[in-house]
């Protein structure tokens, strides 16, 4: 049981009531904030938006939990999983001072009170659900599913922090959000902090009941017990009932997440995985708001989730029902003659960084430190002779990853994430120097599992990107690998993370976190067994979508040029860096040096590949590893049937060097982009991905017209990894024959070796359906010395 007194719960009720009240300002006032008038319509805003459903129960939460930060000293962070839970963070963030010191334009008197219900959902202002804007926050609330993820996340390797997740029963039925209860299993409680998830259940979403609901508690308590979670439960309507309850909840709940970490922490040797607690919160929605609106339910009904009085400013009893509504609190009670809350009120918050709003975790650029990187120049691939050298490029990426983590061992900052492909993509040179996460049995036969690892793999890329995510956004560094088809499933993760980077760019007071690296891998080129479910390269099309300042797309020939943009990937903030590079032995092309020149340029001229001393008859260009290979050999096939053909190839490391430097900050200007492409010549640009994005990129440029680009038609199966580049016509043949089909001052030359191509096409088409693989000039091709 809580030692708090009736005092203490009172002032606590108090409290909450003033965070009832200012939530209920937000949405519907723009001015007479403490209603020291009768309301008029003036005073309510033309256009009603916002959430009071869920809004309630957040303040409730809130404000329990500052007692608990104030009685033990902890660092709490509020992760608000309610999508449109706005109006309570801001309510909250803005009681406690935080918000005002932020925002010195909304003081704590009745002036800023007015300008903080104006500006909610306003033009000008802010938006209606948690955003970058909200103080305290690490977590988007425009969509739901993410919450509980991105909360262990944020409690990775932070031992002192306590990551509150409030999970709204409406969220609690999205695939992400079920498939996050397992994060619990990959919680070491000896370096790592606590997740407390509270599911909040208050009986229905938009419209309609929700399903965890309307399930017994008996139910509930064996799906959480076969989570691995211990439930307390914590239900009711009468306020000073709930009030107790919760403070004796909380109470018993920290007390045994201490217990726990202290087990783990003195060195005992552990008898299993722990069972973390967690909350069942049953409260009304809508709680405290009228019971009726024109004679239909209203609280604790889905007709409280968004606007429960929709016309008070054009309806006289509607704006008697909101006025009524809002004098309920008492707000003569809560706040003095200046427009600012009661000093004994105000006390209950904690005080300094101790507030859940100005917690340096929830601004985690304040805690970022820059890794430690080894010199990738000590890994690089030997490469005496383009092409002679063969190498996996992925697996000496692991060897440089393998070194970061072990740099970094003692800071813990870098974590490795990927859904069950880390050996698979051949990054498995990290097990050198750490193992995955395991927190149960481990048998004698398993490897590479431990308590302690710092790589984590779960067969959920949304808990890979949601993990990565909060363990971004509190101050730390990671990448998640990822087979490239698959890393569509989180599309929509990544959007909410680029509006977040987005917004919290024009923040000043948003410190910039450590970029979201991905390594897409296993890719399209070489899918050519697992067939085509796995044959998608379409993810750099959606993020070339975001905003420039924000998104990287890279396509590393080789694997020196992939050490070289790993290595840049991990020095750079507030960025989506996408980085794809095959895993399967091939061709190496540039020496160190060579590499980094190429890769700081972006994308440049291949002199030794190319036969122009001035104005080429043919650009041959390339982006991505097998392209790259492919150009290479069409290019080959050119300059030995007509040696007198001038030819330039062209190979794009930075995708975006692509788009004109008035639309990507990494954009050539007309004049480097013409000096690699020219003017007026044909240019045939193999692609790895859907030739529409190199379009799209390059429509601006003086010589779009002479543009042809081959990529992925949509064509795939399993067959050879050749076959695959030929059905999607951008094999070596198809290629050379493009260049010639747009050289018509070749004539009969040029026909007739069109015909020898057409007559090779048909070979391969007969060998492989013959022999099961590609024909020997095929995988044995290698650039001529």
């Amino acid at each position: 049981m809580s030692d708090i007194d009736t005092t203490q719960i009172d002032l606590m009720h108090r409290y909450w009531r003033a965070a009832n009240y200012v939530s209920v300002g937000q949405i519907y006032l723009m001015d007479n904030p403490l209603l020291r008038e009768p309301l008029e319509p003036e005073h309510v805003k033309p256009r009603l938006l916002g959430h009071w459903g869920t809004t309630p129960g957040l303040n409730f939460v809130y404000v329990h939990l500052n007692r608990i930060i104030r009685d033990r000293d902890c660092a709490v962070l509020y992760v608000c999983g309610p999508g449109h839970g706005g109006p309570a963070m801001v309510a909250n963030t803005y009681l406690e001072g935080t918000y005002s010191e932020i925002y010195p334009a909304i003081p704590q008197n009745e002036d800023g009170l007015r300008r903080l219900f104006k500006q909610f959902s306003f033009p000008g202002g802010v938006p209606s659900h948690v955003a970058p804007e909200t103080p305290g926050s690490i977590h988007e609330g425009g969509e739901l599913g993410y919450a509980l993820a991105h909360a262990y996340g944020a409690a990775f390797d932070n031992p002192d922090l306590v990551v509150t997740c409030v999970v709204g029963d409406g969220e609690a039925e999205t695939g992400p959000l079920a498939a996050a209860w397992h994060s619990n299993k990959f919680l070491n409680p000896a370096v790592d902090g606590a997740v407390l998830p509270i599911l909040h259940l208050n009986g229905y979403k938009i419209a309609n009941p929700t399903l965890l609901a309307r399930m017994g508690d008996g139910e509930l308590r064996s799906l959480f017990v076969g989570y691995g979670y211990e439930p307390f439960f914590v239900e009711g309507h009468e306020p000073a009932t709930m009030h107790r309850a919760m403070a004796d909840t909380l109470d018993a709940v920290f007390d045994r997440i201490r217990a726990i970490q202290a087990e783990a922490r003195a060195g005992a040797t552990p008898s299993g995985r722990p069972r973390w607690p967690m909350i069942v919160l049953r409260s009304p929605k809508g709680w405290t708001g009228p019971k009726e609106v024109d004679g239909k339910k209203v609280e604790d009904f889905w007709r409280s989730h968004q606007v429960p009085v929709s016309n008070a400013r054009g309806d006289a009893a509607h704006r008697k029902i909101l006025e009524h509504w809002m004098r309920s609190y008492g707000p003569e009670e809560l706040f003095d003659a200046e427009g600012r809350l009661l000093p004994e009120i105000a006390a209950l918050a904690p005080s300094g960084e101790r507030r859940m709003g100005a917690l340096p975790q929830a601004n985690g650029g304040l805690l970022k430190q820059d890794l430690i990187l080894p010199d990738w120049r000590s890994l690089a691939v030997e490469v005496a002779r383009p092409g002679e050298t063969v190498a996996e490029s992925t697996r000496v990426m692991g060897a440089y990853l393998r070194d970061v983590l072990r740099l970094n061992a003692e800071a813990r900052n870098f974590r490795l994430m990927g859904p069950d492909e880390t050996a698979s993509n051949r990054l498995d040179a990290v097990f050198e120097t750490t193992d995955r996460v395991w927190m149960e049995r481990i048998e004698p036969y398993d490897v590479h599992l431990a308590r302690e690892g710092r790589v984590m793999e779960v067969l959920s890329e949304h808990l890979c990107q949601g993990w990565l995510e909060g363990y971004l956004l509190t101050g730390r560094h990671g990448l998640f690998s990822c087979y490239e088809a698959f890393i569509h499933i989180v599309d929509s993760m990544v959007n909410q993370h680029a509006k977040w980077l987005k917004v919290s760019a024009e923040l000043p007071w948003r410190k910039p976190v450590a970029s979201l690296n991905y390594l897409l891998t296993s890719h399209v080129w070489r899918q050519d067994h697992n067939g085509f479910s796995h044959q998608d390269p379409g993810f750099a099309d959606f993020v070339a979508n975001k905003k420039a300042e924000t998104v990287r797309l890279y396509f590393p020939p080789d694997a020196n040029t992939l050490l070289w943009v790993t290595e840049h990937c991990l020095g750079t903030f507030n960025r989506i860096n996408v980085i794809t590079a095959g895993k399967q032995p091939q061709a190496q092309w540039l020496s160190a040096a060579e590499a980094e020149a190429h890769c700081r340029a972006g994308a440049g001229i291949w002199r030794w590949a190319s036969s122009d001393e001035g104005e080429p008859d043919v650009v041959m260009a390339c982006a991505g590893d097998v392209p790259t290979l492919e150009t290479l050999a069409a290019v080959d096939i050119l300059r030995t049937a007509l040696p007198d053909l001038a030819i330039r190839v062209v190979n794009v490391v930075d995708l975006m060097t692509l788009q004109s430097r008035s639309e990507h900050p990494h954009g050539f200007t007309d004049e480097e982009f013409d000096a690699l492409f020219t003017r007026d010549r044909p240019v045939i640009f193999a692609y790895h991905g859907y030739p529409y994005l190199i379009h799209r990129l390059t429509y601006r440029r003086a010589n779009h017209a002479n543009l042809h680009v081959h990529g992925f038609r949509e064509e795939g199966t399993t067959t050879t990894p050749f076959d695959m580049t030929v059905m999607n016509g951008i094999d070596r043949y198809h290629l050379a024959q493009a260049a010639l089909r747009r050289l018509p001052e070749l004539g009969e030359r040029g026909a007739r070796l069109i015909g020898e191509l057409d007559a090779r096409l048909a070979a391969h088409a007969d060998y492989i359906r013959e022999h099961g693989e590609d024909m020997p000039e095929i995988r044995d091709w290698r650039w001529p010395a």
